[in-house]
């Protein structure tokens, strides 16, 4: 199905004068500013609502230009917001936390995720359906991700050493292997991974369980928000827009993405299901009453004893509200 121009004031004009006879007016340029969103990793529909809103005119709309620059292993989020280079980065609070104890000039603008994606991936056969379930299970895992899973063992009083953590690289063979009992990674990947072969995981969505670290985060920088406001807001406002679009298609989502980026590796089926399986984690009772992105004083709380767990000392003023407010309330 071929999607309809995007509407705008233009067309709105050139259908209203079609067939009059008017004089020749002078064309008046309007000044676009430019700017940058940093990605959190590679391209993949993970990033499908800023595609959206660059495919459809959302920015262009506002006279914004906006790059999508993308991550990686060897691209780090926070360096280009804070040197100026992006003016808004997609993070994590856990990585926004440790960047401001270093000195970083942060500030969390949005939450694009409402639920942590982290799970316990496990089989039918062999479940994990709540933590207590860890204790004599062998989990694979990278050992960098000891302390979230030592946060999540705390926050259910569960004790760490009757599980045997295995190191592995980050894949579901190991599990499919027999080699371990269950995984740690995100919903929307491995345990995608694992459907795409026929092989239905069983998940625990660490989230439900008290691990609350909020993810897929917007940051931007003090100076930004005192001096970059307007680009801010236009910026989320599009990014927003084009949230509510994949929400409402997550096929045409998918489908973009691999227009967009056709040498990024990615195959169809897989992005249409990780697609879905990312509604759940990005909308939710509060969004639907306040706006996507949005999230609650409560929220916060749960974040900063979530973060001390791990070892980061955070404040409440690490989120601001003030875009959001000012996107949403308009």
């Amino acid at each position: 199905m071929t999607r309809p121009a995007p509407f705008s004031r233009r067309r709105f004009l050139g259908t209203a004068t079609a067939g009059l006879a008017l004089p020749a007016l002078p064309r008046l340029a309007r000044a676009q500013s430019s700017a940058a969103l940093q990605l959190s990793w590679q391209h993949s529909v993970q990033f499908a609502g800023s595609y959206i809103a660059q495919d459809r005119g959302f920015w262009s709309e506002q006279d914004l230009e906006v790059t999508l620059l993308p991550g990686g292993p060897n691209a780090p989020v926070e360096p280009p917001v804070v040197s100026g280079t992006a003016l808004i980065g997609i993070s994590a609070a856990d990585y926004t936390a440790a960047a401001v104890e270093q000195g970083a000039p942060f500030r969390i603008l949005g939450v694009a995720m409402q639920k942590n994606p982290f799970v316990i991936a496990s089989l039918p056969d062999n479940p994990v359906a709540q933590p207590a379930d860890l204790m004599g299970k062998r989990i694979g895992m990278a050992l960098a991700n000891t302390p979230v899973l030592q946060a999540l063992c705390t926050l259910n009083d569960v004790d760490i050493d009757r599980i045997e953590v295995v190191p592995t690289q980050y894949s579901a063979q190991p599990l499919l292997a027999g080699e371990v009992d269950c995984l740690l990674c995100w919903e929307t990947d491995l345990p995608v991974a694992m459907a795409m072969q026929g092989i239905a995981a069983q998940t625990m969505l660490m989230a439900d369980h008290g691990y609350a670290l909020h993810s897929q985060t917007y940051i931007a920088t003090l100076d930004s928000l005192a001096n970059r406001r307007a680009e801010l807001v236009a910026l989320l406002r599009g990014e927003l827009r084009g949230w509510e679009a994949y929400r409402q298609d997550t096929a045409a989502a998918a489908a973009l993405t691999l227009q967009m980026y056709p040498d990024a590796g990615l195959d169809l089926p897989t992005q249409e299901l990780q697609a879905e399986r990312q509604v759940p984690l990005m909308f939710s009772e509060s969004t639907d009453e306040h706006g996507f992105g949005w999230w609650s004083d409560a929220a916060v709380e749960d974040n900063i004893a979530t973060l001390a767990l791990l070892g980061r000392t955070v404040t409440p003023d690490l989120w601001d509200r003030s875009i959001l407010e000012e996107v949403h309330g308009s």
